[in-house]
């Protein structure tokens, strides 16, 4: 979101109206943005700025449905076997199903919880692999229009922030193995008696790996943004950012200095995992919900 400030383009195409909103509402009032609205220096914005909306759009419906899963699986009767004081729908002379009261079924299975994580970890490994292409736009000079080599202030003679670029790949790599499903999965056991499992704890262990991984893909890229903001509003000295960018880049700064020549990245990097981590900006985003505004309107879900 920071990041379409430092590469200014073309308008964007709305899809997701909550998610659009969010990024209208944290651009509000940016000069940088209107600055560039007579240029013809660019057709179209790489899909990585130009379809946030869809992309992290589709992203909240698969966690949506994560939600909705939880919800009911959590509040469901999920025993082997099923009792029930009162008796059961089966006559009474039937003894396998203990005459009614005690029926062994198969609600404990995980698959409807495996499937719902599964879904949701690989939207999550989209968000990192989405971020990380933003990541990439800001640090090359071909790309970024203006700014100098990986954001280094000594172009050729500091790295910049080139590492953290090569961190974040490293990361959305990692996250796209363990985006395969492990519902996918299942090997017989128990003398083939439990010949089919969901193996949704697999799905759960590696679902909160690609979660951290995204959060720090997702900390590189404020990283990167707000020394991309701090180079832009040197080359544009009279312009400004969105109110809502302004603020998440002073934030950011409150913990992160901006990089005036390389520096071990250790610290910057867990500094800025832990400001998305514990969701120290998100309230900047939160574009008032009012039907008929600019902002949002009548929410089509």
């Amino acid at each position: 979101r920071d990041t379409r400030t430092c590469l200014v383009g073309s308008e964007m195409c709305i899809r997701d109206r909550r998610t659009a909103a969010e990024l209208r509402w944290l651009l509000r009032d940016s000069t940088i943005q209107t600055a560039h609205h007579g240029d013809d220096h660019r057709v179209q914005d790489p899909y990585s700025l130009r379809c946030v909306p869809q992309v992290h759009g589709a992203a909240r419906d698969a966690l949506d449905q994560l939600r909705r899963v939880l919800d009911i699986e959590l509040n469901s009767a999920t025993d082997n076997p099923l009792v029930f004081p009162e008796g059961g729908v089966v006559p009474e002379d039937v003894l396998a199903t203990g005459r009614g009261l005690v029926i062994s079924g198969g609600n404990f299975h995980g698959e409807p919880v495996a499937l719902a994580l599964d879904y949701a970890k690989l939207a999550i490994a989209e968000i990192g692999a989405i971020s990380e292409r933003r990541v990439a736009l800001l640090l090359d000079p071909r790309l970024n229009d203006g700014l100098p080599a990986f954001l280094g202030a000594s172009s050729g003679l500091d790295s910049g922030l080139m590492i953290l670029q090569y961190t974040a790949a490293a990361l959305a790599s990692e996250s796209k193995t363990l985006a395969h499903p492990a519902s996918a999965d299942s090997i017989p056991t128990s003398a083939n008696q439990e010949d089919h499992v969901s193996m949704g704890s697999v799905a759960a262990r590696n679902a909160m790996t690609v979660l951290e991984h995204t959060e720090r893909i997702v900390g590189i890229e404020l990283i990167c943004a707000a020394q991309g903001l701090d180079l832009r509003l040197d080359l544009q000295a009279d312009t400004a950012p969105g109110v809502g960018v302004a603020a998440a880049h002073e934030r950011i700064r409150t913990v992160i200095d901006r990089l005036e020549q390389d520096r071990e990245p250790g610290p910057d990097l867990e500094a800025a995992y832990r400001l998305v981590h514990d969701g120290r900006l998100v309230d900047l985003a939160a574009a008032p919900v009012t039907v008929g505004t600019s902002w949002l309107g009548p929410d089509p879900r």
